[in-house]
């Protein structure tokens, strides 16, 4: 850890660039008239949960006591506290927890109640049905005698309560009128100190956790916000205050030229990740994340354990490093630190595990959460995206909290059994159980080409149903825009991400998928479906129409294959590689030869890949369709015009013919030909490679022999 230096200037409070300010009070008495109790409690909340640096996401609580009828008319006293699981940001009125205070108020009588026991007694103490399982901080709130109680883990006082000096900086800010409470893991036992701390201090106005957080209050919603504010405010600015006699604080780092091997290395740290589980990459290369992670005292720094109990089991209890000369070395020196630095992660993750695990706890996943990179920032790693970004959200406010904490001469931490036991608790790892079930591509990413429309759009539509995160690469920039926004719309932030991708054009592919890399790490899955058509008999062909076709179905799909090799075989863990070829590539196609060859040529290039792809467990397989008119940009040109008059009928008349030519009898739809890349891209086909699925509604002809 670095040793204070003098500073060049003094800090002052509110000093733009320094990491930990005052928070902005939000209270809006217009937008707080006539609310209910219960309203004002979500709206307080909501206002709360808006500065990050005040409430971290799902972290935090809090309550308020009223007098309302119970489901027989009767007037009971009840407690309405946070739901396990909900967000301050975002909770609303009935995500909060109404308890009976009259059954809770008979706690304070009990020395002592375990944690399961405790959770048993709040449900029988609820006050109606079908609600969330209490927050696990409960105790406080029922056993403090306050109207209005806010429990929050702001950056200023998790850094004042974790400084040497800490407490001694808290009696100067508050004297008497702050009780200091040492560690202690949240539960019954800390509810019951607190309160008791408070009945024996009258005139007490909030009460500090160490290594913990802020609990304060107020007779309404009003009062207690104002006083949560005020107090994160005092000690806000004594921390910039102090901090500035010491060192001034560096405003962030200049924009790093280390991007671009990073970038191309991001997919070996992927797959070194990603060994029990796919995960999600989340690049923070903002200033202060990459001021942080290049400073030189950064792996000592880092390492002296969780900023706030409430990150642990999200970011785990300390990152990976990365060396700087790694980095500075280029691609495939940092591809190797990257997965070098994981298998020692994970043996001395194995080791805290091992020293602290009763015989009843599964180990959690070993690899890190949080990768820090020298001249570039931090990567985060998650089950998805929005795990990913929430273990970088949180690194952001530990990034705060130990830069200042430094300042003023070190971070007291939670020892390694009490960060143990939180990261371990069954009581916060609840919250995680509460998110909802992913599907058969749960962590994993795709790319689909030609994915604006049509079948390309069915393609991305039902991967991502499946929990892929699903980049949709098309020429059109506009309509891969707006399907990415629906992907989003259905299934949530980062799910869906558009790259402008000419499948043409070399640069333009190997952009597309560099930008792909950026965004999630790498990928699982490649959909190669780009596509057009023409029609003319060959005496009316010309070179111009071959070349164009052979550009798009042959090079194209050629130029996709070739970067996604590139990508998966540096992840090196497998990956699906998808071709949408066509009926034609199997069947002579009268008066569509150039379609027709192009269509037979990716499916020979499919089968020569699967051979390449083999022993890096790198699957190829080809779907073929056949007459998918319905929402088909190819079938709105004149191609639709031309193979009518092909067959000698007029253009409205073809799905019908296209059907009665066919065994089944049916016209194949855009989601059929989804449904056959979605078996492909899944574990479903893990077997399966070289291989062709007609998606046709069987044409004789182009039974594969």
């Amino acid at each position: 850890m670095s040793t204070p230096e003098t500073a060049s200037h003094p800090v002052k409070p509110g000093e733009a660039g320094f990491p930990i300010l005052p928070p902005e009070d939000r209270w809006d008495p217009a937008s707080a008239a006539g609310l209910s109790a219960l309203e004002a409690l979500a709206y307080r909340s909501n206002l709360l949960g808006a500065d990050r640096s005040v409430a971290n996401w799902g972290g935090g609580n809090t309550s308020v006591k009223v007098r309302e009828p119970d489901f027989r008319g009767v007037d009971t006293r009840a407690l309405y506290v946070k739901g396990s699981g909900s967000d301050l940001a975002t909770i609303r009125a009935d995500q909060f927890t109404a308890l009976r205070l009259d059954d809770v108020g008979l706690l304070a009588i009990r020395e002592a109640m375990a944690d399961d026991e405790l959770v048993r007694f709040y449900e029988h103490a609820a006050l109606r049905p079908g609600q969330p399982r209490a927050s696990i901080e409960t105790p406080l709130h029922s056993m403090l005698d306050f109207t209005d109680i806010d429990h929050t883990h702001p950056d200023a006082i998790i850094t004042l309560c974790a400084a040497p000096e800490g407490r001694d900086l808290a009696r100067r800010v508050w004297g008497e009128r702050a009780i200091w409470i040492p560690y202690e893991r949240p539960g019954f036992a800390l509810g019951k100190r607190i309160a008791s701390a408070v009945k024996e201090r009258p005139g007490t106005v909030c009460v500090l956790l160490a290594k913990h957080g802020l609990v304060t209050w107020g007779a309404d919603s009003e009062a207690a916000y104002k006083a949560t504010i005020q107090t994160i405010g005092q000690a806000a600015v004594a921390l910039a205050e102090r901090a500035g006699r010491r060192r001034s604080f560096a405003l962030g780092a200049p924009a790093g030229a280390r991007l671009e091997p990073v970038m191309a290395a991001l997919p070996a740290l992927r797959g070194a990740v990603s060994a029990r589980r796919p995960m999600v990459l989340h690049l923070d290369a903002d200033g202060h994340s990459r001021s942080f992670a290049s400073r030189p005292d950064v792996a000592a720094l880092a390492q002296v354990g969780p900023a706030c109990p409430d990150h642990l089991v999200h970011t785990k209890p300390w990152p990976m490093v990365i060396p700087a000369a790694a980095v500075r070395a280029g691609t495939d020196s940092l591809a190797a630190a990257f997965r070098d630095g994981v298998a020692a992660y994970e043996e001395r993750y194995r080791g805290y595990w091992t020293r602290n695990a009763s015989s009843t706890d599964p180990e959690h996943d070993p690899a890190p959460r949080i990768v820090l990179i020298p001249d570039v920032g931090i990567v985060a790693t998650g089950p998805d995206s929005t795990g990913a970004s929430l273990a970088a959200a949180l690194y952001q406010r530990a990034i705060a909290v130990l830069s200042v904490a430094d300042l003023l001469g070190g971070f007291d931490p939670l020892t390694e059994a009490e960060t143990y036991a939180i990261e371990y608790w069954p009581l916060e790892l609840y919250k995680l159980s509460r998110v909802p079930r992913s599907g058969a591509l749960a962590g994993r990413v795709a790319i689909v080409t030609g994915a604006a429309s049509g079948i390309g759009r069915a393609i991305a539509r039902r991967l991502a149903a499946c929990g892929a995160h699903v980049v949709i690469g098309d020429r059109n920039a506009e309509g891969a825009d707006q399907v990415a926004a629906e992907i989003v719309a259905a299934h949530g932030p980062g799910r869906g991400h558009a790259v402008r991708m000419d499948v043409t054009d070399e640069a333009s592919v190997a952009s597309g998928f560099a930008e792909a890399v950026l965004r999630y790490g790498g990928m699982d899955v490649v959909v190669s479906n780009a596509g057009i058509s023409s029609s003319a008999p060959i005496e009316s062909t010309t070179s111009a129409d071959w070349n164009r076709q052979h550009a798009v179905l042959a090079t194209g799909y050629f130029l996709v294959a070739r970067e996604a090799f590139r990508v998966l075989r540096r992840q090196a863990r497998g990956g699906s590689v998808v071709f949408v070829a066509s009926k034609n590539a199997l069947v002579a196609g009268k008066n569509a030869a150039a379609y027709s060859a192009a269509k037979a040529a990716e499916i020979h290039l499919a089968r020569c890949l699967a051979e390449e792809g083999g022993e890096a467990g790198i699957r190829v397989n080809t779907v073929n369709p056949d007459a998918v008119l319905r929402d088909s940009g190819i079938w709105d040109t004149a191609w639709r015009d031309d193979r009518a008059k092909t067959y000698g009928i007029d253009p409205s008349e073809l799905e019908a013919f296209y059907r009665e030519r066919t065994t089944l009898k049916v016209n194949v739809e855009p989601e059929d030909v989804a449904e056959a890349v979605l078996f492909f891209a899944s574990d479903r086909s893990a077997k399966s490679t070289g291989n062709i699925l007609n998606v046709d509604g069987g044409v004789a002809a182009a039974y594969p022999r």
